[in-house]
């Protein structure tokens, strides 16, 4: 099946897997070296393979952009539209060889999943109508198929034999190897653990879509309990990524099942298990090998205290005990302050503010009494004491994982003679993808902010 130059441009025909890759292979090479030359030598800017997924705060910041910023993003998009025409259109080809559905090219568009689209459709073969027609009729299965029990129960469990071990070595690259806490691992490892699970239990037999999805989801459950029962992570985290690992694992269970619903497709499933096992590490290696750096979030928060500010400003200073949460996520684990201690006064002082995990070291930025009180954070300690069935353990994210950069308390006098007082922190983390995982830590600093600014509301009312 040959394709010339001129047929990259038409709609029409086929193409062979072995031609498919190459085109993709080339083409992606040659588009990366060509945007890093512009943006290099043209607009002085670094260009590294992470600038292909671009995070979701920057898509809504796009209409926002003036000036130089609009030229650079215009000039790098007139530059994709060639090579996402060719893409689509080899995709396409690619697909109308292989009898898939054509509606399946959206998965093009699909950040990470569309490197595990790329290795399947280069691993497929050509199949003609009649082939396809030979499958359907009784064509002879695969060994790895024949090694599959024909029972539900036989095939579930041979399931989870097979993916939850590998999942766990796959987490474990990830957490432990190259300490990435990200898209290959919250992402990329639940679905495809979900998509194998459910490839295999409905690899004999065509299941239910119910018994696909309740697969694929049971499969990513018992790697967390695994994960809990060998010591690498506590209750808490794996608490907080349930709400996207479960629905991936369940996405990844609709597409398993939609495989095998085609007989032919089913026989193919060590080529879409081979495609998973190299998809996922490749995910979490780029992850590794770019190392984006981490945004910088801010939360604000603020509370009306019935005293001037320069009672007020007494306690943000350096506040005294407090009485042990009630909040339920301070008891069940993460960092909650204690009190706030202060070595000298004005700007170069250093304050210690407490925590039920060490103390944060914050040396005196802005000392403007009784309005501002501004620090970095020269020392951060564990953001919480995980729930494990041992005496401690000590994941890697508990470290650089979630780092405060500074804070800052602004005290504003209001009319009735009371004050507005405003808590303020920068913050970082390692997490991806950052959106997500900035719902948790957002709502995390928010209590852990009023905590602090109840504590002095009520010492300032009560002695006022």
């Amino acid at each position: 099946m040959k394709t010339s130059f001129a047929d990259l441009w038409r709609p029409s025909g086929a193409v062979d897997r072995g031609t498919y890759a190459l085109a993709g292979l080339l083409g992606f090479a040659l588009k990366h070296n060509l945007d890093r030359l512009v943006a290099g030598y043209g607009f002085h800017r670094p260009w590294t393979l992470f600038n292909y997924w671009v995070p979701v705060r920057d898509v809504a910041r796009i209409t926002e952009l003036r000036g130089a910023e609009a030229v650079f993003l215009g000039t790098m998009v007139a530059l994709s539209l060639p090579f996402i025409w060719v893409g689509v259109i080899l995709t396409l080809k690619r697909l109308r060889s292989a009898s898939l559905p054509s509606q399946l090219v959206a998965l093009f568009f699909v950040p990470f999943l569309n490197l595990a689209f790329f290795l399947v459709l280069c691993l497929l073969p050509a199949r003609e109508r009649s082939s396809v027609e030979h499958t359907a009729q009784g064509e002879k299965e695969s060994f790895v198929n024949r090694l599959i029990p024909d029972s539900a129960l036989g095939s579930a469990a041979l399931s989870i034999l097979v993916t939850v071990p590998f999942g766990l070595g796959l987490a474990l690259l990830a957490s432990q190897v190259l300490a990435n806490y990200g898209w290959g691992l919250f992402v990329a490892l639940p679905f495809a653990m979900g998509f194998a699970a459910a490839l295999i239990y409905g690899a004999r037999q065509p299941r239910s879509l119910g018994g696909c999805v309740g697969v694929a989801c049971l499969s990513t459950a018992l790697l967390g309990i695994v994960l809990l029962a060998l010591a690498f992570e506590g209750v808490i985290c794996l608490i907080m990524a349930v709400p996207i690992a479960l629905p991936l694992a369940a996405f990844g269970g609709i597409c398993a099942y939609g495989v095998q619903r085609r007989r032919w497709l089913r026989n193919d499933a060590p080529v879409f298990l081979s495609a998973l096992l190299i998809f996922v590490p490749s995910v979490e290696w780029v992850e590794h090998a770019v190392a984006a750096p981490s945004p910088v979030f801010v939360v604000r928060t603020a509370i009306e205290i019935h005293a001037p500010p320069e009672q007020v400003w007494k306690q943000v200073v350096a506040f005294s005990e407090i009485p042990s949460p009630r909040e339920w996520m301070f008891r069940a684990g993460i960092a909650y302050p204690i009190r706030a201690e202060i070595r000298g006064t004005g700007p170069g002082a250093e304050r210690h503010c407490v925590f039920s995990t060490g103390a944060f070291v914050e040396p005196i930025e802005v000392w403007d009494e009784p309005h501002q009180l501004k620090f970095s954070v020269a020392s951060n300690p564990p953001p919480m004491e995980e729930w494990t069935p041992y005496s401690h353990i000590d994941p890697p994210h508990l470290h650089g994982f979630l780092m405060s950069e500074g804070g800052q308390f602004v005290l504003t006098p209001l009319p009735d003679g009371g004050t507005r007082l405003e808590g303020t922190t920068w913050y970082h983390h390692g997490l991806w993808p950052s959106a997500y995982w900035r719902l948790w830590s957002d709502v995390i600093i928010h209590q852990i902010h009023m905590r602090v600014l109840k504590h002095i509301r009520d010492e300032v009312e009560r002695k006022g």
